[in-house]
């Protein structure tokens, strides 16, 4: 899917997920929100940028997602 989404879009896939993630089991519920808010904003710290996005499932066809903006 994230291919078709890259490709219809145009998104530069050097940009796209360029810190990793996966699916993983046995981490407690919410734990992917924290750690994909703390990858990203470690990551604009790190690289100088200004805006990160992070994105993820929540389960049961719902998702979520957030912008985060380094000041």
């Amino acid at each position: 899917q994230s291919l078709a989404v890259i490709n219809t879009l145009g998104l530069d896939p050097a940009k796209v997920n360029p810190m990793g993630g996966a699916i993983a089991l046995g981490h407690p519920l919410g734990a992917t929100g924290a750690i994909r808010a703390a990858t990203v904003i470690h990551a604009l710290r790190r690289n100088q940028q200004r805006y990160g996005m992070v994105t993820m499932c929540v389960g049961m066809g719902q998702g979520a997602a957030g912008i985060f903006e380094r000041v």
